[in-house]
């Protein structure tokens, strides 16, 4: 149960860093005109991603459920595959050597124990 309700709590934070900081959204249509780095983006590169995983491991764990496990493992390689051919070559794009220095920084799955300084 814990695992969702952080990932859930998670996910909230992060999107309303993409909304203070990035001043847009994660989402294409209204994608953030500045790199976000603040807030879990110190610790982890990809912390919506880590906690929708999170979320249904959490379920998976919970209901003793097999097949919810092996969903997660779907959803994991999906995100992960999105993200490298997709997300990071957008953003080396969009950010250029500020996304590269951040990339080199801050893990993009496990998160850090300690936070990237700016």
């Amino acid at each position: 149960m814990l695992l969702i309700l952080v990932g859930t709590a998670v996910v909230v934070n992060a999107f309303a860093r993409f909304v203070t900081e990035g001043a847009g959204t994660p989402m294409p249509a209204a994608p953030p005109q500045h790199l976000v780095v603040g807030g879990l983006y110190r610790y982890v590169r990809n912390p919506m991603y880590v906690a929708i995983l999170s979320a249904i491991l959490g379920q998976a764990l919970l209901f003793g459920s097999l097949p919810l496990l092996a969903y997660t493992a779907c959803v994991f390689l999906a995100f992960v595959t999105f993200v490298h051919f997709y997300e990071e070559p957008h953003l080396r794009r969009q950010f250029g050597p500020d996304y590269d220095a951040y990339r080199r920084e801050v893990p993009g799955w496990l998160p850090r124990l300690r936070p990237r300084s700016r």
